[in-house]
């Protein structure tokens, strides 16, 4: 009971944490950004290692934020030369993503990294990961990371809440009224770097992504109201693992891609059933417009 209880705390933190940051990439219209850093922090991950010979969590969040700007920053080098921005994107996301796997290759088998573990991951094993202090088992690192990130991501966005919702509808209000606009743009960055690296050894990149995009689209057909879309977003984050697990569990599948494919069946409820933007409540409409017109005529 203990084993699942973990794996589903595991599940949901990364549901909430990277729903709610996610919910402010879907909103700037950056969502394949983030695609981008849950990939390229594998960079900051093995960097950190090749510097400190550990992967414990401190130096790991402080590498994956280095390059976690570092990709944010050379996407707008490139995107303000020029170069389109998915180009852009698929460039510095392939390339140093690249340069992260040729690293991995120097580290050999000192450890336990590599790059399927970092695509996959493997939730299962999480309760034997645990942090033990003064010969206490305190439960799995991984829970008191995605933990610590939770609450870091969560301060960060009540303390900038009203910089976080103008900048995101009138970033050109927002730098005439003195909000910082750029640096809020990168500590955004900072929380989604953050937020990866916290949820990459357990779930790895690919549960990463889905919940970073898929619980701020169905949030966004759902609600119209920016605080809203982040709370519902991380509810919807957590309800996705909580029924990817379940569903795991009794068909025998991997746990990250099933919570990953509960985001897709969500997402795919709201398309359809979303009471002001989903199809059948457009095709409603429709009719209803159709046969007042005709009423007119």
């Amino acid at each position: 009971m203990t084993y699942s209880l973990w794996i589903i705390t595991t599940g949901v933190l990364v549901g909430i944490t990277c729903g709610m940051t996610g919910a402010l990439l879907v909103l700037r219209k950056m969502s394949m950004l983030a695609d981008a850093i849950s990939h390229t922090v594998l960079l900051g991950i093995v960097g950190a290692f090749l510097v400190t010979h550990s992967l414990n969590g401190v130096p790991m969040l402080i590498g994956a934020a280095i390059v976690g700007i570092l990709t944010a920053l050379m996407v707008q080098l490139l995107d303000s030369s020029g170069v389109q921005s998915d180009a852009a994107i698929g460039v510095v996301f392939t390339s140093l993503f690249a340069l992260g796997v040729v690293l991995i290759s120097f580290i050999g088998d000192s450890v336990h990294l590599d790059v399927e573990h970092a695509l996959m991951g493997e939730i299962a094993f999480v309760p034997w990961d645990t942090w033990t202090w003064n010969g206490i088992n305190l439960g799995p690192t991984a829970v008191w990371l995605l933990g610590f990130v939770f609450i870091l991501n969560l301060s960060i966005i009540l303390l900038f809440y009203k910089e976080f919702k103008i900048s995101t509808f009138d970033p050109q209000l927002a730098i005439s009224i003195g909000v910082p606009v750029v640096a809020i743009h990168y500590v955004l960055m900072s929380m989604v770097s953050f937020s990866t690296v916290a949820s990459f050894d357990s779930v790895g990149a690919i549960l990463v992504v889905a919940m970073l995009i898929v619980p701020g689209a169905t949030s966004y057909l759902l609600t119209d109201s920016f605080g809203g879309m982040i709370a519902l977003s991380a509810l919807i984050g957590a309800l996705s693992s909580l029924l990817g697990y379940t569903f795991a569990l009794f068909v025998d599948v991997s746990i990250s891609g099933a919570m990953a494919t509960a985001t897709g069946v969500l997402f795919t409820l709201a398309f359809f059933l979303s009471p002001k933007h989903g199809m059948l409540a457009k095709w409603y409409r429709r009719k209803q417009q159709q046969k007042k017109q005709l009423r007119a005529s």
